[in-house]
């Protein structure tokens, strides 16, 4: 589940920029390259969770990236800004934050040893 939602929000990076840019803090340059950046990794990282020899990595890599992603959201809500194709609602956006500590866990779940031995043995 988790690996076909990060496929799938990673190429909406790529189909979508717009939205995605206006929602990187002005203080970083590159907004395009880094949003094409971060949907190439979750593309990756999402494939990678379904491939037992690389998925520990892929997951460790969605850890990173869900907290590096954070002040992008967290700008998003500050700043109450509207991205085309999704509801606009502040308390929504609001609350999207404490989901990203969820994604984060969720991610970090699939970093365990004994989760990969059991996949890498079917």
């Amino acid at each position: 589940m988790l690996a076909v939602g990060m496929v799938v929000v990673g190429i909406l990076h790529f189909t979508h920029t717009e939205g995605f840019e206006k929602i990187i803090p002005d203080f970083l340059p590159y907004h395009l390259p880094l949003v094409y950046g971060s949907g190439f990794l979750e593309v990756l990282a999402g494939i990678g969770l379904l491939i037992p020899s690389v998925s520990r990595f892929a997951a460790w890599l969605l850890v990173v990236l869900y907290i590096v992603v954070f002040p992008a959201n967290l700008y998003q809500a500050v700043n109450n800004i509207e991205v085309a194709g999704l509801p606009h609602d502040p308390p929504l956006i609001w609350l999207r934050l404490p989901f990203q500590a969820l994604l984060v866990a969720w991610a970090w779940w699939f970093t365990r040893e004994d989760i990969n031995e059991v996949s890498q043995d079917n």
